[in-house]
């Protein structure tokens, strides 16, 4: 996927990683659970799904009617599309940037990883967040001693502060998953997922 982090198509393998679906029933998935990182629907996600089936992430199955409603293609995930998810939520749970929506897309899916990558992977977050921190307190003291009036270094104060908040933040959650604090197991997930789309509505002019 060369399109940026691809955030639509990120939560498309993640659900698909679960258990199969049609679009329609990954539109209901992320209006009912709340993803709103995810944009532009049910556009960005319909686009999504044609991308992820041309790069063989995700292949057709079966094609199913119910009553009035129209054809669905039912899609699951291939292996090379359960690589690249791993990949992609290592790579945006790993490394801090500026857009923090990538972040809280990563935390919204991480269940998808076993629990000891996820670890592993905040780990790397916090060891980078820590070095940051370091090297913003380190920056602020020597514009502190060159007489650089502090009105002018605020935005670097708020940076910092952001920066400190979120690395006590992770480490605090990876003590959580350390501890058994969060249910892990796939069949919690696939509960969940279950449990939303059961309740997707038959509805006419949806695919």
């Amino acid at each position: 996927m060369a399109r940026g982090h691809d955030l639509v198509g990120l939560t498309v393998l993640a659900m698909l990683s679960v258990r199969a679906g049609h679009p329609y029933e990954l539109h209901r998935f992320i209006v009912d659970t709340h993803k709103d990182y995810v944009t532009g629907l049910p556009r960005s996600l319909y686009h999504a799904v044609e991308r992820l089936a041309k790069e063989e992430l995700i292949v057709p199955v079966e094609t199913t009617r119910g009553g009035r409603r129209p054809e669905r293609t039912v899609y699951e995930i291939t292996e090379e599309g359960r690589d690249e998810l791993t990949t992609r939520l290592r790579r945006l749970l790993e490394q801090p940037e500026t857009d923090r929506r990538s972040f809280v897309a990563a935390l919204s899916l991480i269940g998808c990883l076993p629990s000891p990558e996820a670890k592993k992977a905040l780990r790397t977050r916090a060891a980078t967040l820590e070095g940051a921190v370091a090297g913003l307190a380190s920056h602020r003291r020597a514009l502190v001693e060159s007489g650089l009036p502090e009105v002018l270094m605020l935005e670097l104060e708020c940076t910092q502060a952001l920066q400190e908040a979120e690395l006590a933040w992770v480490r605090g959650l990876i003590d959580r998953i350390g501890e058994g604090g969060i249910d892990w197991p796939l069949s919690t997930r696939r509960a969940l997922l279950d449990g939303v789309l059961d309740r997707v509505p038959e509805k006419t002019g949806e695919n």
